[in-house]
């Protein structure tokens, strides 16, 4: 059974974000998409599409949104769990903020050993989680979605917990880190345009775009 090391770079990048596209609820990317997330062409993707079809990695039909074979996933997940576990060892171990992790974290999950990575999950205490709340595959390929969580801005009016944040805009991550709004913060939501968010009797300025990029679940 082939690994990730067997894959290129670029092909190993390909898998895992055809499948992050997807984890947050939505459709299935497309060449477009996949270009736009990459920094190249269509044509470009469109040669890779077809390269990783014929490894039997995923389906793919020109104008079509693309899907990962169960080979593919397997192989998408494993990127995934590099990912996350580097990101939570630069977080907790290096001191990095968790704005910082993504970009040193993309380079190292090319490089990364698999002994080396069991062994930064060991040290870890194998968390569940990265810095951001995104669930960390198992070794063995296994991923635990979050049930009972909803978008912020889909929320009805009460007490949350903080479950997850969209990692995309490293700008807007610090900004949420100095007002406190990361996993496990909880807040008082209420409706209005946008939500209105208040943590420790104090209201947030969050905008429309963050609050559909955090996740919570009903606190206790």
């Amino acid at each position: 059974m082939a690994g990730v090391d067997d894959l290129s770079p670029v092909a190993q990048d390909y898998l895992k974000v055809i499948w992050s596209a997807r984890e947050w609820g939505a459709p299935a990317i497309t060449t477009k998409g996949l270009a736009e997330r990459m920094g190249t062409s269509k044509a470009n993707v469109s040669d890779a599409m077809r390269r990783l079809q014929a490894q039997g990695l995923l389906e793919y039909q020109p104008y079509r949104p693309v899907t990962l074979t169960p080979e593919g996933e397997r192989l998408a997940l494993a990127m995934v769990r590099r990912h996350r576990l580097l990101e939570t060892f630069l977080a907790r171990v290096l001191g990095y903020g968790w704005e910082d992790v993504h970009e040193d974290a993309e380079r190292l999950e090319h490089a990364v050993s698999d002994r080396m990575l069991e062994r930064i999950d060991a040290i870890l205490g194998h968390p569940l989680v990265d810095p951001h709340g995104d669930p960390i595959p198992s070794a063995d390929g296994r991923w635990q979605g979050q049930s009972g969580t909803v978008r912020l801005d889909e929320a009805a009016p009460g007490r949350y917990e903080v479950v997850r944040v969209d990692d995309s805009d490293p700008a807007r991550l610090a900004d949420l880190r100095r007002v406190g709004l990361v996993p496990g913060a909880r807040v008082d939501i209420d409706r209005g345009d946008p939500v209105r968010v208040v943590r420790d009797g104090r209201q947030l300025d969050v905008d429309a775009v963050t609050c559909g990029q955090i996740r919570v679940r009903r606190a206790g």
